[in-house]
């Protein structure tokens, strides 16, 4: 298969990083640390100037919590819905990446549009959270994040290599991670669980039961799929078949994207004296929210 646009797109920006220096490869914009080949000053100020259309969909993570899974199940329903093969580039859209200009090109796509973002919640363009749109939002339990994070920090020419797992560890305790605190924007996220235009998801639940999820998907967007529609659509975002195909779809990205996909890797990094930081970490901020009960801490992150 030959490499797709958006793959020849993603290339170019690891090429544009490619020989940087480690601080030149972050900006910071009101206090929050974001990839300087991807993000820029003026496209966050221009921000506040997208128009949201009732049919656009959003996809809200923190990183690594399967943003890419996720956005490849989105564009396949959205085809399906069409009965069209929709390219990457027509409908998705990062928010916070690329130029202030593109906001204009934004404009002209046709519906339904998928914009994705890792903004924390309290950033989001007070257009989108005050609109009817539909809003997904993707969470993995913070110890997989963690150690997910860490080797994509280091397989990624877009980011600082971290010296070791124990600096990064506490980097990501800390919040010096690009987009910041993993528990802040969990935290942001809480305040909006219960609206109708808002659905949870978690990866752990992907995991544990896929045609399941992509089923809920389509109903919350209001998509009526045939089943075995649904079970297509799963088995081409099983991990083995995304990861086989991923060097046409994303380029040389690819093999940085798509690691592992399991549950359970943290096991392979954390100390014993890390798991009982983080552990108290969450029950400080996240014990007694529904949101934290949603991420079934003890099931996915205890030894």
């Amino acid at each position: 298969m030959a490499m797709s646009s958006f793959a020849r797109e993603i290339d170019a920006v690891l090429d544009a990083a490619e020989g940087k220096k480690p601080e030149e490869l972050l900006i910071t914009y009101k206090g929050v640390l974001y990839p300087s080949v991807l993000c820029c000053t003026e496209t966050f100020q221009a921000l506040d100037t997208i128009e949201v259309r009732k049919d656009d969909v959003f996809l809200a993570t923190y990183p690594k919590c399967g943003t890419n899974w996720i956005e490849h199940i989105l564009n396949d329903l959205t085809s399906a819905v069409l009965r069209e093969e929709v390219p990457r580039t027509k409908h998705l859209q990062i928010l916070e990446f690329g130029v202030p200009e593109k906001f204009q090109k934004i404009k002209s796509l046709p519906s339904p549009r998928l914009f994705t973002t890792h903004l924390n919640c309290d950033n989001i363009p007070k257009a989108v959270l005050g609109s009817n749109a539909k809003l997904l939002v993707l969470f993995r339990n913070p110890k997989d994040v963690a150690v997910s994070y860490y080797r994509f920090y280091n397989k990624n020419p877009m980011l600082p290599n971290v010296s070791s797992w124990d600096e990064f560890f506490q980097k990501f305790m800390s919040g010096e991670v690009c987009w910041n605190s993993y528990f802040d924007h969990i935290l942001a996220w809480n305040k909006h669980m219960d609206k109708e235009n808002i659905m949870i998801i978690t990866y752990e639940e992907m995991k544990e039961n896929l045609p399941q999820g992509v089923k809920q998907i389509a109903e919350f967007l209001g998509f009526s799929l045939p089943e075995e529609k649904i079970q297509s659509i799963a088995e081409n975002a099983a991990f083995e078949s995304m990861s086989n195909t991923s060097q046409e779809t994303y380029g040389k990205f690819g093999p940085i994207l798509f690691r592992k996909g399991t549950v359970g890797d943290w096991k392979n990094l954390f100390t014993e004296a890390q798991s009982q930081e983080m552990d108290a970490k969450f029950e400080e901020c996240l014990a007694g929210t529904k949101l934290g009960a949603r991420l079934k801490y003890d099931k996915y992150c205890k030894y």
